[in-house]
């Protein structure tokens, strides 16, 4: 499966962003997706992740709260909302694909899209 994260862009603190996780070449309603950051000069962090179905979610201590991830399998996309940003969500974020899976583990996952910069300025 092909994934293409996008949505990234400049806000100011406090303010909102929703990325978007688009997928391609598989049955998508197959595959649990997470989403990851890595902020500039830090490890990258896990984020949020959500089941294949939909019916299963699980956050960050950081963003929980804050931060929302949902799905329309009908378009192949998955979403990040994420409300009352900070400067120090600033990072690239990636969504990721398993099949009939999601977790908090980067080495779980076996499809990575191409990254998408917020940044949150002060």
């Amino acid at each position: 499966v092909q994934l293409q994260a996008s949505g990234g862009g400049l806000v100011q603190a406090g303010g909102s962003l929703r990325l978007s996780c688009a997928a391609s070449g598989r049955t998508f309603s197959d595959y649990g997706v997470g989403w990851f950051r890595q902020g500039p000069g830090k490890d990258g962090e896990f984020i949020a992740a959500i089941s294949w179905s939909g019916s299963r979610t699980m956050y960050a201590d950081s963003v929980k709260g804050r931060f929302t991830t949902s799905r329309d399998n009908a378009k192949n996309t998955v979403y990040l909302q994420m409300n009352s940003l900070k400067p120090e969500d600033t990072a690239v974020y990636y969504c990721a694909a398993v099949k009939f899976g999601y977790a908090d583990q980067r080495g779980v996952y076996a499809y990575w899209g191409r990254g998408t910069l917020v940044t949150v300025s002060s």
